[in-house]
This record gives structure tokens, sequence and C-alpha cells, in this order.
């Protein structure tokens, strides 16, 4: 059975700093599109940012200034660094992984950013 484990997140006051980190069973881990989406209290599951299997790349608009997500496939994890946090990045934050049929997420981590 696939899992996708997070842990990292907590309280953290604005301006302040955390790293997500999703571990995944998966055995073809290097080969899947690994992502973050967040879900602020009220709104909807948004996306956060995606890394291949080439390590490339992107970002919801806004967040790239702030956001790095990276992945070691030799520990099969992905991470997501958060600095210069803001109330509005409060929010339950999912490990999402993807590979042609494959789409499987983990049961969220939250992350509260206040004083």
């Amino acid at each position: 059975q696939v899992q996708l484990v997070e842990s990292g997140g907590g309280l953290v006051e604005p301006g302040g700093s955390l790293t997500l980190s999703c571990a995944v069973s998966l055995s073809r881990f290097s080969l899947y599109d690994m992502a973050w989406h967040r879900q602020a209290p009220g709104k909807k599951r948004e996306f956060v940012a995606n890394v291949d299997r080439s390590n490339v790349t992107i970002y919801a608009d806004g967040l790239e200034s702030r956001f790095t997500i990276s992945k070691d496939d030799a520990k099969k994890t992905v991470y997501l660094r958060m600095n210069s946090l803001k109330p509005e990045d409060t929010g339950v934050y999912y490990c999402n992984a993807r590979l042609r049929g494959d789409n499987c997420w983990g049961e969220g981590n939250q992350v509260t950013v206040s004083e």
C-alpha cells in the first residue's frame, strides 16, 4: 500500500520558516511528479509547487520567492522549505505523487502562522 507521510508542520510566527517533509513508500519514486498542495480554512485545496523526475520545479504565482520544493530520490522524500511565512500561508499542506494512472495523497500536515 502506497503511503505518503508528511511531517514538519506546526505553529510559527509571521516571518518565520518551516520545512515540510513527505516520506513516500513508492518503489519508483524517482519517476513520479511530486507536488505540495494546501487548503486554508474555508477554502478549496490549491496547488503550491511541483518537482518532476528531472528536478524541474514550478510554483503557484507569488510563492517562488519564498517557497522551495526539492526531493531526495535516495531517501524517497520530498521537501517544501517555506520562508517569510505569512498568516495567509496557514492551512493543511498535502503531499501528492503522480505517475500515469497513479495519483496518491498524504493525510496532510497543519501549518499555522500566527503571533
